[in-house]
């Protein structure tokens, strides 16, 4: 299940676009609540989102940008950053991963909610399954490009992605010369050693290096051994990739939950507990538009030049 955002050409007569449908969102309350530590009282379906459902696409031919979300997440809650891209003449197209995510609401059929164990994240088989499964899903949206019917410059094409879809990638650029760049938010570069004692593998894009550009973006709240390992090795190739840091932040600041959390503690809904190991205690006046920057100046200089 895919969301397309992009210049339009006009939103008069349609309608501005929900968060989630009613039917993803009351499936996603239960798991905000446990996941994330979010109130289970908010209508996500409520919110709307700065686009227009169906509206026609302004003329011109556009760079397009892949979004993977991270473990487990839908791919709305990527929605703000996608956004901007779009705002920006990029033409972002948004995957879920069906089985993985949270829920994946595909119009004529049942909900499909998520079927992976708690502990995919710690099994060294079922976490390597996860990941083979998201690249083979790169691989396929790649091959679909054409069939969405809007002015696409496939010469152009980047991918970005926050922790598990940081690491999609990363390593959908390594596999996919389609790919000229990528932005990996936070999200490691190995598979867990598959035998006790063993190091873990690193993914062939941090093995090999990378002759594309590629932006590892990190928080200061998140960060540990693993990162500065896998990540290490990556930049040890010395190739187009470089690394950059957000402060006071932690690991799902760059979703939705970054604007988001703060306004929810404010209202009472949210500990400053439960917000800071979200998001991190960042102020989102500064996060916000400093994430959208970093992102969407690194893909003005790869793909628009």
């Amino acid at each position: 299940m895919l969301t397309v955002f992009y210049p339009a050409r006009s939103t008069r007569g349609y309608r501005r676009a929900p968060q989630m449908t009613a039917r993803a969102a009351e499936s996603f309350k239960g798991f905000a609540a446990y996941y994330h530590h979010l109130p289970a009282g908010v209508d996500w379906s409520a919110t709307l989102t700065h686009s227009y459902a169906d509206a026609p696409p302004a003329p011109g031919s556009r760079p397009v940008l892949l979004y993977s979300p991270g473990g487990t997440d839908p791919r709305t809650l990527g929605t703000g950053l996608a956004e901007d891209l779009a705002s920006h003449g990029y033409v972002v197209v948004t995957i879920d991963h069906p089985g993985e995510t949270s829920e994946v609401d595909i119009p004529g059929s049942e909900l499909r909610t998520i079927q992976i164990p708690p502990t995919t994240p710690t099994d060294p088989v079922l976490s390597r399954l996860m990941m083979s499964t998201r690249f083979t899903d790169v691989r396929s949206v790649l091959s679909q490009l054409k069939t969405l019917g809007l002015p696409l410059d496939l010469r152009r094409i980047g991918i970005y992605g926050h922790s598990a879809g940081g690491s999609t990638a990363a390593q959908g650029l390594y596999e996919n010369r389609a790919i000229k760049s990528a932005v990996n938010l936070e999200g490691y570069l190995d598979f867990l050693p598959l035998q006790p004692g063993e190091p873990d593998e690193l993914y062939p894009i941090a093995q090999h290096g990378s002759d594309r550009p590629l932006l590892l973006a990190g928080t200061d709240g998140f960060r540990d051994a693993r990162f500065d390992s896998s990540w290490s090795a990556l930049l040890g190739h010395r190739g187009p990739v470089r690394r950059t840091e957000v402060a006071h932040a932690n690991h799902w600041v760059f979703t939705d939950l970054g604007a988001l959390a703060p306004q929810l503690q404010a209202a009472g809904l949210m500990t400053a507990e439960d917000r800071t190991s979200r998001v991190g205690a960042v102020d989102p006046a500064i996060s916000v538009p400093l994430i959208r920057r970093t992102v969407r100046s690194f893909f003005d200089r790869t793909l628009k030049r």
